[in-house]
């Protein structure tokens, strides 16, 4: 039986599934509208679509490496329960695992990676939200390959995600190391020629404003910024901040010969606008409901 247009828009609005998983639903079920929805249903495809528009900005950052390859990874649901839960927990680390070995380009091509030799990742997160009960997606990950090392580093269950991938010479516990001082301190850059002349000008006119409004002569002014932005960039770029395992050098001599050519530090949510619940009006509302 020919799949018309209209009939896929008639099985999604009915179900709420995406556009090809309805397609394929009735392409399955020779176009019964009734025995598609089921299909749909028995892949938690249509349960999966209605909890789309809930925020989830809770979940997990995993960070995972082999050698010179490594991943880090952000999936968020809907309430922090879920990042205990095993199911959610095995579905993360595989997917990790997946990114790892076959290096899809973008999140619209890991989606549609094979998951388990019968599903794809989509389609096994669409079960999984049917089966947990809760909203989630795959919101970002960076892979990284490198001469030299990929070092992961995860803080607290799954808060904090770093990968660096660092090239040269470098032992995998100091590597570590700078990966967990990316968590802690957080800087925006790896050194100062990577920081965007925008970012700097920016500054140096807040601080010859600030210079020039606390009465300090315009002949000195300059070498006075000139130091400040010294200290700037010791607090964004991550070469010239002290090391957290060892403070009393910088990152970079730490480091050595060996560079940092890469660094992605993934926090849980960041970014997110999340709901702001009001207790007491939600059970009042479902008390009148």
């Amino acid at each position: 039986m020919a799949i018309t247009a209209a009939d896929v828009k008639k099985l999604r609005d009915l179900s709420g599934a995406g556009m090809m998983d309805c397609k394929k639903a009735l392409t399955e079920t020779d176009g019964d509208i009734d025995a598609a929805v089921d299909f749909l249903r028995k892949k938690g495809l249509g349960a999966a679509s209605k909890k789309a528009g809930r925020v989830a900005a809770e979940g997990i950052v995993v960070s995972i490496s082999e050698g010179n390859v490594g991943v880090v990874l952000e999936v968020n649901a809907e309430t922090d329960f879920v990042s205990k839960n095993d199911q959610f927990v095995g579905f993360v680390s595989a997917v990790a695992k997946l990114i790892l070995d076959n290096n899809p380009a973008d999140l619209d091509a890991l989606k549609a990676a094979e998951y388990d030799g019968e599903h794809t990742v989509e389609q096994a997160l669409s079960q999984l939200i049917a089966t947990i009960g809760e909203n989630m997606s795959i919101r970002r990950f960076e892979r990284v390959e490198v001469d030299g090392i990929a070092a992961a580093y995860v803080h607290g269950i799954g808060k904090i995600g770093v990968l660096l991938g660092i090239e040269g010479d470098v032992d995998a516990a100091l590597a570590r190391g700078v990966a967990m001082h990316v968590a802690a301190a957080n800087p925006q850059f790896i050194s100062r020629d990577d920081v965007d002349a925008e970012t700097v000008e920016r500054e140096r006119a807040v601080l010859s404003e600030r210079a020039i409004a606390s009465g300090k002569p315009e002949a000195i002014v300059d070498k006075i910024v000139a130091g400040q932005l010294n200290k700037f960039y010791s607090d964004i770029c991550l070469l010239e901040q002290d090391f957290v395992m060892d403070t009393d050098q910088k990152v970079g001599k730490a480091l050595g010969d060996a560079k940092v050519v890469s660094m992605a530090r993934f926090a849980l949510g960041e970014g997110i606008e999340k709901k702001e619940e009001d207790f007491a009006a939600e059970v009042a509302a479902q008390i009148q409901g």
